[in-house]
């Protein structure tokens, strides 16, 4: 009888590392390079925890890609909390704009069968950027310290800037801030990027993680009111897929994940041009989250 628990005990172990090793996912991604990056940073770190994986990557808008997690086409997607929120939200709205208080939402408005993991506390989300040398002239290190010096700027972003709730509307109503001028440009690219280079802006609109931000050394403005609702990384995935061993691989990532390390990666593929998975296989290197 001892003999026999003993042999069941080890065929028990045996299928249970089995299983792990056998386990098999596909990770997704949208269409741009920050989400290349973190896409293949999840699939080298599965790799090397025994995970069998499958990359369908640059799949398009959350539109597209969304629908392909709901689906069981992909079964882990890198994700922003706060706009995952605002589009699985009746009008885009959302009340929550703290950290925690976008995640609790968020847990809650996903359908069954999908599970947010831990986010990092890196955050993709709009700001306000300046040169070094305007920030050190006016003091300047948060949104609030705009409001006394911006009657004398000029702001440049998207258009919609002009409209939005979290726009100039809400840079008044939330930190009365009211520029001299405001100047319809793109989204954070190129248009933006050489307006504020050669000073036909004094600020500009663009995002937290943008490799240009470190290749110039420029300065991100805090937004300490909040005006914008927290833009945490964090993965999304299929629930039947998840096991101990992919949860903690993806939950690790996000506690090693920081702004920093997103800027220097997107500078590395967006200005260097190196390639996502080479720049994705060096962090997490870096990091040690991969035996080499």
């Amino acid at each position: 009888m001892k003999w026999l628990q003993v042999t069941l005990a080890g065929f028990m172990m045996l299928a249970v590392a089995t299983t792990a090793s056998a386990a098999r996912v596909v990770v997704g991604s949208t269409n741009f390079a920050e989400q290349l990056i973190l896409a293949n940073i999840y699939a080298e770190v599965l790799e090397d925890r025994g995970v069998e994986v499958e990359k369908r990557l640059n799949l398009g808008s959350r539109e597209i890609v969304y629908p392909a997690l709901t689906s069981g086409e992909i079964d882990i997607l890198p994700e922003y909390t706060g706009s995952l929120l605002a589009y699985l939200s009746e009008g885009g709205e959302i009340p929550a704009r703290e950290s925690d208080a976008v995640a609790r939402q968020l847990r809650e408005a996903l359908p069954d069968g999908l599970e947010l993991l831990e986010p990092a506390d890196a955050q993709n989300k709009n700001t306000l950027v300046v040169r070094p040398e305007t920030a050190e002239k006016h003091d300047l290190e948060t949104f609030s310290d705009l409001a006394a010096v911006s009657g004398d700027m000029i702001v440049g972003g998207p258009p919609e800037m002009k409209t939005r709730k979290t726009g100039l509307e809400g840079l008044k109503d939330v930190y009365g801030i009211e520029f001299a001028q405001f100047r319809p440009l793109d989204a954070g690219g190129p248009v933006t990027v050489g307006a504020l280079e050669n000073g036909d802006i004094d600020v500009a609109r663009m995002f937290t993680t943008q490799g240009v931000i470190d290749a110039r050394g420029w300065v991100v403005l805090a937004d300490d009111k909040g005006l914008e609702p927290a833009q945490n990384l964090v993965p999304v995935a299929r629930a039947e897929v998840l096991n101990d061993t992919i949860r903690g691989a993806l939950n690790e990532i996000s506690a090693n994940l920081s702004d920093r390390d997103l800027q220097q990666m997107n500078r590395a593929v967006g200005i260097d041009e190196r390639e996502p998975e080479d720049v994705a296989r060096e962090w997490v290197r870096d990091n040690g989250l991969v035996d080499d």
